[in-house]
């Protein structure tokens, strides 16, 4: 489904991306960590088309979108979803205009149509007789579930989440895990998924990358990377202070 070779991205004399190799297999769920300001969600914008390699290909279903620009490009998009770290819902519009937003935008459907995709996807996120609230008004699980069902209504066959456990409680970190897995499931998508949650990720997880000083240092499953022997990678997952990890 998706191959990253040999990327690299800087910004200014700051290099971020040293060259990155990936393969993400379709139907999977890939779960990339790493410390803070590793790249990860840099990554993820370069998958999306918001960010172009300083030099390296991405190829999404055979189709190396470095390449790609304008109309080409949005083709690609089309079939990429993506759960912003802070969810981006739009606090002017009910949770159901949210999700209908991108219908609108990108179709031609009627408004019963519209209504019958949208009432059907809030039942798939726990939100159903939601519709009419605010943003505002929403706890932030419900935040995220509203966010996921508008991110998953174009039926994208890629999905990218950035962080999406970012601010929960314990509690709301898991049932927004047990939600990625369930629609998954339910849905079919590919997904990367950025995540600070360890140990709880690598359980929804098929696979596991963890991005260091701007490469992959190791991938594989979650047992895998869990039983490493690589110093950098345990003390990560086990958060230690000592170690050659140095305390930002």
């Amino acid at each position: 489904m998706i191959q990253i070779i040999d990327v690299y991205r800087s910004f200014g004399r700051q290099q971020v991306l040293k060259g990155i190799n990936l393969q993400v297999q379709e139907g999977g769920i890939m779960a990339i960590i790493g410390r803070s300001g590793s790249g990860k969600t840099v990554l993820l914008k370069l998958l999306i088309g918001l960010l172009r390699p300083d030099s390296g290909r991405i190829m999404i279903e055979d189709t190396d979108i470095t390449q790609l620009s304008g109309h080409r490009l949005d083709e690609i998009r089309e079939r990429v979803g993506m759960l912003f770290q802070g969810g981006a819902l739009f606090d002017s519009m009910t949770v159901f205009e949210n999700v209908a937003f991108p219908l609108r935008e990108k179709t031609k459907l009627s408004e019963q149509e519209i209504a019958d995709k949208v009432e059907k996807m809030l039942a798939s996120v726990e939100l159903s007789d939601m519709g009419y609230k605010y943003p505002a008004e929403l706890s932030g699980g419900m935040k995220k579930r509203a966010a996921l069902a508008r991110t998953l209504i174009t039926g994208p066959s890629i999905v990218l989440f950035d962080e999406p456990t970012t601010g929960l409680d314990p509690i709301l970190v898991h049932a927004t895990h047990q939600l990625i897995l369930d629609t998954h499931r339910e849905f079919g998508y590919t997904a990367i998924l950025v995540s600070h949650e360890i140990p709880e990720v690598f359980d929804i997880a098929t696979r596991v990358a963890m991005i260091y000083e701007g490469r992959i240092i190791e991938e594989g499953t979650p047992e895998k990377i869990l039983k490493s022997s690589d110093p950098l990678i345990r003390q990560f997952i086990e958060g230690n202070l000592e170690g050659p990890i140095r305390p930002l």
